[in-house]
């Protein structure tokens, strides 16, 4: 039985899945405190704040969103974070994201960095 996040990586690369399944430990590292939700409609998983029911607009602090050649890590307050290295990419008043390649991406402090800004202010400071 293929689970739902099977289903979200099945069309993409070993690599981009190894970058996927190294993000999300990452997220889940950074905000033990989250919830998950998967949302296949929009392709991607969800990391929020908030009632039970799941991640909603107000609640959503990171998205992971995998495409051909890399995994997209959506910040909520992405336009709004402190970013001396300079990863987060986007023109969005408020969502921007960071591509990840490789797993040296993700091992980078700048990510991390910006993940535990986003974690804080989500959670209200």
């Amino acid at each position: 039985m293929v689970s739902d996040l099977d289903a979200l990586l099945e069309r993409h690369s070993p690599a981009v899945r190894e970058v996927f399944v190294a993000l999300r430990a990452l997220v889940r590292e950074v905000l033990p405190d989250a919830v998950e939700q998967l949302d296949m409609p929009d392709r991607l998983l969800a990391f929020g704040f908030g009632p039970p029911a799941g991640v909603r607009m107000s609640g959503f602090a990171v998205g992971l969103i995998p495409h051909a050649a890399h995994v997209n890590v959506q910040l909520a307050d992405g336009a709004l974070l402190p970013d001396p290295e300079r990863v987060v990419e986007g023109t969005g008043k408020r969502i921007r994201h960071v591509k990840c390649r490789s797993l040296q991406d993700v091992a980078a402090p700048a990510l991390r960095a910006v993940l535990e800004e986003q974690a804080s202010r989500r959670r209200g400071g």
